[in-house]
């Protein structure tokens, strides 16, 4: 993506969001829309036909919600590697986990500062996976509530390697690469390497399913269990 600007669309049935979303996107360098949606069918449809880079994706959208457009968007093979950042005013459970298991590569609140937005656009657009720090709390909590599962660990991380599910179980805890190479006294480069082998060993498209399979085959497990 070199040299390219990030392709961004823009979904949310409020008009006034979209245009102050555009102007924002649209003045920052290396940024640019491709389309607005203010559907969630509509969404689906121009993220199918623009593949943009991310997709900015309201939760409550009339026609499809963003959660079940975001489902389907990330299970369309049209839509190629369109990655989703959804945008909520609501910081509701039922959002949060819903849509990173929807295939949601971020969750950012509506009144994060326009910095914010635009560094994750930023991140999720290079194909790492960014929660706000609350996010990450509900996200464990939510693993809290589920039953205890059957973990799969000898099947789901078959062909992993003893190093990577070091890397991957530091990912579950949260740690940044940054992190993880001064855990394992790795290179920031070599720590980039697992998780991009993990990433295509697990068949995850970001950083984000990545911390759930961590706790789905219990290399990280909930606090208290």
């Amino acid at each position: 993506m070199t040299g390219q600007p990030v392709r961004v669309l823009i979904a949310d049935d409020q008009a006034l969001l979209r245009g102050s979303f555009r102007v924002l996107i649209e003045t920052t360098p290396g940024l640019t829309v491709v389309g607005e949606a203010g559907t969630g069918a509509a969404a689906v449809e121009l993220a199918e036909r623009e593949r943009p880079d991310v997709v900015l994706m309201d939760v409550r959208m009339p026609e499809l919600d963003g959660i079940e457009a975001t489902r389907r968007i990330a299970a369309s093979p049209a839509a190629g590697q369109v990655r989703v950042l959804i945008l909520t005013t609501f910081d509701l459970d039922e959002y949060v986990y819903a849509a990173i298991r929807a295939g949601a590569s971020g969750f950012l609140l509506k009144d994060a500062p326009p910095e914010d937005l635009l560094t994750a656009i930023r991140v999720v657009a290079a194909g790492e996976g960014l929660l706000a720090p609350s996010v990450t709390r509900r996200l464990i909590a939510e693993f809290a509530r589920l039953p205890e599962p059957d973990r799969p660990v000898a099947r789901e991380l078959t062909g992993v390697t003893d190093r990577e599910r070091e890397v991957l179980t530091l990912i579950g805890r949260g740690l940044s690469n940054p992190e993880i190479a001064g855990h394992l006294r790795l290179s920031p480069a070599t720590v980039k390497t697992h998780v991009g082998r993990l990433l295509g060993k697990l068949h995850a498209r970001d950083r984000a399913q990545l911390v759930i399979v961590a706790y789905r085959t219990g290399l990280v497990t909930v606090p208290g269990r």
